[in-house]
């Protein structure tokens, strides 16, 4: 079953309600680096970035 012109309208406004965007900017090669090390992790590129500064931040916390 294809995924219809509505269905991705319909993720898009669902995606544009629930989450915020941040761009990272990486220089040129660095993405598919972080990419794979990602897959390495058994993790998606974005779920890779979430978890990291999630570590971080509590990290500081704990420093505090």
């Amino acid at each position: 079953m294809a995924y219809s012109d509505a269905q991705k309208e319909a993720t898009a406004r669902y995606n544009k309600k629930a989450y915020d965007r941040i761009d990272v900017i990486v220089p040129k090669g660095k993405r598919q680096i972080i990419k794979e090390f990602a897959a390495e992790q058994g993790k998606s590129l974005n779920r890779f970035i979430c978890d990291a500064i999630d570590y971080q931040m509590n990290r500081e916390k704990e420093n505090e």
